[in-house]
């Protein structure tokens, strides 16, 4: 499986990344999936034996047991993954139990490497922006995780494009660590992040992990317009964002036919053209079983051609917001758009 260097740093991930929201199985996790240790471990050695080398988790996952299940299945093999996980979402009723201050992050870390049996995390990503807590005062926490050798990069999760570039400005300023990436929800359905996002981290250097590329499931093929899977977590759950279902089913019907095509998937093209964006250096896929997870791994073994991508922009695009517009339309010679595919 293709190998790329996350942003602008040394850490190379692998093009997919293995997701957890479907270990452990509580709360509203359960929806997702149940698997535990067993079952994990097994779709490690599916994982491995593919070239996935990156693992994203979070300690909210399950309310912690995704990296406690997780520390489980990686016993004897730490060293073969790239492991990520994520802080800032309430793990406790005190008022030190949530967000990006330091007191939080430094137990929260501690708290996660206990839980995955480790002694460094190689990517401690925050999952949200904490406009209540001064950025100097997470990225010195951050900056001080890394100089302990707790952890080895930071990046960030959810942020608009000027809450990742007040952090960088702040490590620049102050000689701290940066944020080597950035986890953002990218799918054909979701492209809002061309916007600004992916723009800010292709002129800073700021890697993305793509998370949710299928959609909570909305790109596999399974959902169309008179057709819906009894069994789905968007039966209990809503999909992320607001989705336009007419767009979406537009989308379905391009995907499908690239899919008969190529003797793809739905899923397999849907997940190619994220792979194939520009800025992205790792899409995260989960699975509930083996032959889900399958699926999604076999979207590394080939790639879209340029006018299979064209089709899929086409159908999916959005309406430009301003000032990209105006930028677009008046100053196309000096600010020309995000180029198609990754160069």
């Amino acid at each position: 499986m293709e190998q790329r260097l996350l942003g602008d740093s040394g850490l190379s991930v692998s093009v997919l990344s293995f997701g957890t929201m479907t270990v452990g199985g509580r709360d509203r996790f359960g929806t997702m999936g149940t698997l535990g240790v067993a079952e994990t471990s097994h779709l490690l050695d599916l994982c491995r034996d593919a070239g996935v080398t990156t693992i994203d988790t979070a300690d909210m996952y399950s309310a912690g047991a995704a990296e406690e299940i997780l520390g489980e299945a990686l016993r004897g093999r730490r060293q073969q993954f790239v492991l990520a996980t994520k802080a800032f979402i309430r793990m406790g009723p005190g008022p030190h139990d949530v967000g990006l201050s330091r007191r939080h992050l430094m137990e929260a870390c501690e708290a996660s490497l206990r839980r995955l049996q480790t002694d460094c995390i190689d990517l401690y990503i925050c999952h949200q922006p904490d406009q209540l807590v001064p950025v100097d005062e997470t990225m010195r926490a951050y900056d001080d995780l890394v100089a302990q050798g707790k952890v080895r990069y930071v990046g960030c999760s959810n942020h608009s494009a000027w809450h990742v570039m007040k952090a960088l400005g702040v490590s620049e300023r102050r000689g701290f660590v940066r944020y080597v990436c950035q986890q953002v929800n990218y799918s054909l359905v979701a492209r809002d992040v061309e916007h600004e996002i992916v723009p800010m981290g292709l002129d800073q250097g700021v890697g993305i992990m793509a998370w949710s590329p299928l959609q909570a499931g909305l790109l596999t093929g399974k959902f169309r317009r008179d057709a819906r899977p009894a069994v789905s977590r968007l039966n209990t759950l809503d999909a992320p964002g607001t989705i336009d279902y007419d767009r979406l089913y537009r989308i379905v019907d391009v995907l499908e036919a690239i899919a008969q095509e190529r003797g793809a998937t739905s899923a397999q093209v849907a997940l190619n053209w994220v792979m194939n964006k520009p800025g992205v250096d790792t899409v995260i896929v989960g699975a509930r079983h083996e032959a889900q997870l399958r699926d999604n791994l076999a979207a590394a073994s080939w790639q879209l051609t340029a006018e299979e991508m064209a089709r899929l922009d086409e159908v999916s695009a959005l309406p430009e917001p301003y000032p990209h517009w105006h930028q677009h339309k008046f100053g196309i010679e000096r600010n020309p758009p995000t180029p198609r595919l990754r160069s």
